[in-house]
């Protein structure tokens, strides 16, 4: 940690805590000097339910908001976008057209959906320094620019494979279908997934369309025919020995969570067929037209024996053979070369490769590398270089921290790590063999939120709110609390609303507690309580300063023991340890405040009623900076009562051995500060208007 040395007025005989501020030194994590901070692309067909929100945008904002105080905000980008293509996309909007409910064009449809999405992160203090989208203003642009130039450079490179695979036609409606038009079960074995569309189900996992069982189009709901296109695709299965390497790098990595390798590994297996016993006759008969294999029995309890081959190749050219025999299978996880382009005309615009025209770019590419794009384009509009965004994905002091839900992990997991890979550098917009490569990102990946005991999907049985329905309830630092301190990291939990309870009985019980409400309590309650105490003891006893002076040293230790832990606890993104260590905080801050004014009015003693005040205005500062990524607004509201400036107070750059640290030379001089009066019954942390009833 680097912080300038401060004049301390601490008394010299108490040499133990000489060493504080210099403990803090060198115990902190090595944080990089710049920061991206990503928190995925939601799909321009819906307003944002509680699991964007809850799952992803409150913890990387909260990230984002602690790394611009403790590196500097001109050192950090927080960055997201709607996703404006994708199969999604074209049918939710051919579905409402049909119906009558929208009129215009699908970029109007988007753009709609896109606004609301907008009004929906500031109504949660989500503070992106860019939300744009793949489609949308300047990032639009850019974002086709840098999509050309990945892909040509990936075949430059020799990974782009031309494929002529089979794609789903309905013949009644006559078109080609996309990949949500077409709907089945997953065929990867193990999987119990319902909702598995052309080449991808709802729960991350990939596979050939061909593979997909019982398929059905969304469209006329006649079975699909098969039918050849031509489309580019990234050899993925190239760099599994790379992909191998990357896992154990991150197996070895504590500070990596365990779902990140974990999932990763799944997709790096041999490609297997799992074939039911019951075909074991037939399938012997057959066996020597197949590729060389490798047969294992049925384990005990297991319905089919497994068939695994070297290669992908040898794997596809088996399955012909199986499916010209009629042999029932279903395929393993494993690496499959990754579709770049699709067919259907709402997307991004593929160059022009081998005279290969007319294709636009699938979606899942495109978003992988869209953070990037976003960075050019902030970055632009704060008047940089236009290679400055380098200092943030290449350089070799910056990291980019990409939170993401673990459905997702195939794609920035597997398919973005070989991609970046297969880049060299200067590759984009950048020429120039010396330059440094572009970076592996970090991924910051959380398990379901779950909408009481169920995955909740928009498109499922189990509606889950929208983020906005929820503010109807509740306040927005209750909300923020809550989804911090539940342990996504760890496992997945169910969000329950008390409110949005299935069960009137419990949703009307007033002596059934509402779990959302459980950390808005310890700020309408106990920090609400230290706030307004500090406040209003200054204005009667202090003529409404603020005094300055030493801390107890008890304190002073405490507060250092508390950023110790706390830095500690970011850098390995434990967001929910750290509101578990500012529950604590808060409430050892209050208690100090009570038992310390009662024992000061007790003795009638007023150099210690001012010396408590000195330590809990102290202790107030340091919980408000803290608690400043859960709930920015009503901490910066106790910043401006406090009457300091933001820049210096949301600040780790101080010694922090009192107060006096954000003071001028004159009030240092007269011993105090003058704050704001504050008004009577003042709530810096406020109940929802519904919870009084």
């Amino acid at each position: 940690m680097t912080m300038p040395t401060q004049n301390t007025s601490l008394p010299q005989e108490d040499a133990s805590l000489l060493s504080e501020s210099s403990t803090m030194r060198t115990t902190a994590p090595a944080w990089p000097k710049r920061v991206v901070v990503t928190a995925g692309m939601p799909y321009g067909n819906k307003p944002l339910h509680f699991g964007h929100i809850g799952g992803v945008f409150v913890p990387a904002d909260a990230f984002a908001r602690f790394l611009r105080d403790r590196i500097g905000k001109e050192n950090v980008r927080f960055i997201s976008g709607t996703d404006c293509f994708g199969s999604p996309i074209n049918e939710g909007y051919r579905k409402l057209v049909e119906a009558g409910e929208f009129e215009g064009t699908i970029e109007d449809y988007v753009l709609k959906n896109h606004e609301a999405q907008k009004q929906t992160l500031a109504a949660y203090d989500i503070s992106l320094s860019i939300y744009e989208g793949s489609n949308i203003g300047h990032s639009g642009d850019v974002h086709q620019l840098i999509s050309e130039k990945f892909i040509e450079k990936l075949h430059e490179n020799g990974w782009l494979q031309r494929k002529s695979t089979l794609q789903f036609f309905d013949p009644e409606a006559d078109t080609f279908l996309n990949g949500r038009q077409v709907v089945g079960r997953c065929p990867v074995q193990g999987c119990k997934s319902e909702h598995a569309y052309a080449d991808e189900c709802d729960l991350g996992h990939s596979y050939a369309p061909e593979d997909l069982i019982a398929p059905k189009s969304s469209i006329t709901g006649v079975t699909p025919e098969m039918r050849p296109v031509d489309n580019w695709y990234f050899d993925l299965p190239a760099f599994r020995d790379f992909l191998l390497s990357l896992v154990a790098d991150l197996e070895a990595d504590p500070e990596i969570r365990a779902i990140v390798p974990q999932t990763i590994k799944e997709f790096l297996a041999p490609p297997v067929m799992y074939v039911k016993c019951e075909e074991r006759e037939h399938f012997d008969a057959i066996a020597k037209n197949l590729p060389p294999f490798e047969l294992r029995e049925a384990q005990k309890g297991k319905q089919s024996f497994e068939v695994e081959f070297a290669t992908i190749d040898e794997r596809d050219e088996a399955r012909k053979v199986l499916e010209a025999e009629s042999i029932r299978f279903r395929t393993g996880k494993t690496l499959v070369p990754f579709r770049i382009t699709g067919n259907i005309e709402w997307g991004v615009k593929a160059p022009v490769i081998d005279g290969l025209e007319g294709l636009t770019v699938w979606c899942w590419p495109e978003s992988l590398w869209a953070p990037m794009s976003f960075t050019m384009a902030i970055n632009d509009k704060m008047g940089l270089p236009r290679g400055s965004w380098r200092d943030f994905w290449c350089d070799e002091e910056a990291c980019v921290y990409q939170f993401i839900g673990q459905d997702n992990l195939y794609f920035y997991g597997v398919a973005q790590p070989a991609l970046i890979e297969a880049l060299r550098p200067g590759d984009i917009l950048s020429p120039g063999e010396t330059e440094n490569p572009i970076r592996q990102t970090r991924l910051v990946a959380n398990h379901h939120i779950l909408f009481g005991d169920k995955k909740a999907s928009s498109s499922g049985a189990v509606k889950p709110p929208t983020a906005d329905a929820l503010l109807d309830y509740y306040t927005v630092d209750q909300l923020r609390a809550h989804f911090l301190a539940l342990g996504l990291d760890q496992k997945s939990v169910g969000f329950k609303p008390k409110v949005f309870d299935p069960d009137e009985a419990k949703r009307n019980d007033p002596r059934v507690a509402d779990p959302v409400l459980k950390e808005g309590t310890l700020l309408t309650n106990v920090f609400n309580r230290l706030a307004r105490s500090c406040f209003y003891e200054a204005q009667k006893n202090f003529e409404g300063y603020m005094p300055l002076g030493a801390i107890t040293p008890e304190v002073r230790r405490k507060v250092f023991d508390t950023f110790v832990e706390y830095d500690q606890l970011m850098y390995k993104v434990e967001l929910h340890s750290i509101m578990t260590l500012m529950d604590q905080f808060i409430r050892y801050a209050n208690k100090y405040w009570t038992d310390g004014i009662k024992a000061a009015e007790d003795a009638q003693d007023q150099d210690m009623r001012r010396q408590v005040l000195i330590d809990s205005f102290y202790l107030l500062r340091v919980a408000t900076l803290l608690m400043h990524p859960v709930v920015p607004a009503s901490t910066e509201r106790i910043c401006d009562y406090l009457s300091f400036e933001f820049d210096d107070f949301f600040s780790w750059n101080y010694d922090f051995d009192s107060c006096e640290e954000l003071c001028s030379a004159g009030e240092i001089s007269e011993g105090k500060h003058r704050i704001r009066e504050l008004p009577p019954r003042f709530d810096f942390f406020a109940k929802h208007p519904s919870q009084f009833k």
